[in-house]
């Protein structure tokens, strides 16, 4: 990846010269990750790229074009694919989600009652709108916050799972067996409903999610080696996938040579299913920097995107106070959350640098990227550690990259 000069585009060189050395320190020497890939931009522009570590558990090194898990960074560009169809009026934001997808049309919230799957009655409220989808104020969740008994028929019916060995009309089907935990619209919580929002787009488009995204988005962009499945003649780059242990080594949990993601997938999850490469979502993450444009293709429209990118949480509420379990923790103060992608609502909250209006959102294998339209300054960072919440890298690489930083645009 072609490196331009820091200096000349507003950072101080010696400073972005921490970021590795940190990077070693305190990850790789440790051996709390055994990779990273990080590239940080202006305009577009890379003014600091560095990978460290090995690509696979056997010692084999990392390379340039290594391709990794990128979980939850899937969910932004499945929003960009439903929001495309919103601006050809296929579906509208505010549609119930029931009128293209008739599964939830009978749909509603729980009532109480124990037990992994709950059969309780259902409280029946405003319908799910697809607004809800792309804000996470469903109802739906995921199994693995492991707080309540939908959590548990979630995890029972395997509905957490990327690859679920469901097509995506028996992953809806089998969704729709399970009530929602709260009304949609009146609280957040993270969960499976990327995955529901690319089903939609499968219906609306009448194309599998993968083939959608390849012909409106990787092929326009330039995204080579991004897809749900990684092609038996580029094995040799996927990375191995580690798991937290405390006070261990990581453990492998998926191996480049006999994983999951060499086969093709049954259901293409929009939620967290997609493989990627540093060179590939940095052109994703400059599309996004450029209001939805890159070398001249047109990916969405800048008003669109500014839509997407605004906070959508009532009242101009921030995450804890919206969110009953995951995100509800004071280290996101100050961050909103829009269509696909949280948002900075308040800098100072946030208490470490960043502008408002900033996006940004990570995958479970501690995966981040996030834009800055204000500074015009992008970063994507890749490794391969679950779960994500374990250290406090992404907080750390920001600080990093703006203490370098030498001429602002604010």
């Amino acid at each position: 990846m072609r490196e331009y000069n820091a200096e000349s585009l507003g950072f101080d060189e010696s400073r972005l010269e921490r970021i590795e050395p940190f990077l070693k320190q305190n990850y790789l020497e440790t051996g709390r990750l055994k990779n990273t890939q990080l590239v940080i931009a202006r305009d577009g522009k890379p003014v600091h790229y560095g990978h460290q570590g090995a690509l696979r558990d056997d010692g084999t090194p990392m390379r340039d074009d290594a391709i990794f898990r990128i979980a939850s960074m899937t969910k932004p560009v499945t929003s960009i694919a439903f929001m495309q169809l919103v601006e050809r009026c296929k579906v509208a934001v505010d549609d119930p989600v029931a009128h293209i997808l008739p599964e939830f049309a009978k749909l509603g919230a729980y009532d109480g009652g124990g037990g992994a799957v709950p059969f309780a009655p259902m409280r029946r409220g405003e319908p799910m709108r697809f607004i809800d989808l792309l804000t996470h104020m469903s109802g739906l969740t995921y199994g693995f916050q492991n707080r309540s008994s939908i959590d548990a028929a979630y995890r029972d019916a395997g509905l957490d799972m990327t690859r679920t060995g469901f097509t995506s009309d028996e992953y809806m089907t089998t969704l729709a067996k399970i009530p929602l935990e709260f009304e949609p619209g009146s609280r957040w919580n993270y969960s499976v409903s990327t995955d529901v929002l690319g089903v939609a787009v499968e219906r609306l488009s009448g194309m599998s999610l993968g083939d959608y995204f390849q012909k409106h988005i990787f092929a326009p962009l330039g995204m080579t080696d991004t897809g749900f499945t990684v092609p038996e003649a580029e094995q040799d780059r996927l990375t191995d996938a580690y798991g937290y242990r405390p006070g261990k080594e990581p453990q492998l949990v998926d191996t480049a040579v006999k994983g999951r993601l060499l086969t093709p997938a049954t259901f293409h999850s929009g939620g967290g299913g997609l493989v990627s490469t540093l060179a590939d979502y940095h052109r994703f993450a400059t599309m996004l920097l450029n209001g939805g444009e890159l070398d001249g293709a047109r990916i969405i429209a800048p008003k669109t995107l500014d839509l997407m990118t605004a906070n959508h949480l009532p009242g101009g509420a921030d995450l804890t106070e919206m969110s009953d379990s995951l995100f509800s923790e004071a280290s996101n103060s100050g961050t909103g959350f829009g269509l696909g992608f949280a948002t900075v609502i308040d800098p100072a909250k946030t208490l470490m640098p960043a502008s408002k209006g900033e996006f940004y959102w990570g995958g479970a294998y501690s995966t981040a990227f996030f834009v800055d339209p204000v500074e015009r300054i992008s970063m994507v960072f890749l490794t391969q550690l679950y779960p994500s919440s374990i250290y406090p890298i992404r907080r750390q690489l920001k600080t990093l990259i703006y203490s370098a930083l030498t001429d602002s645009y604010a």
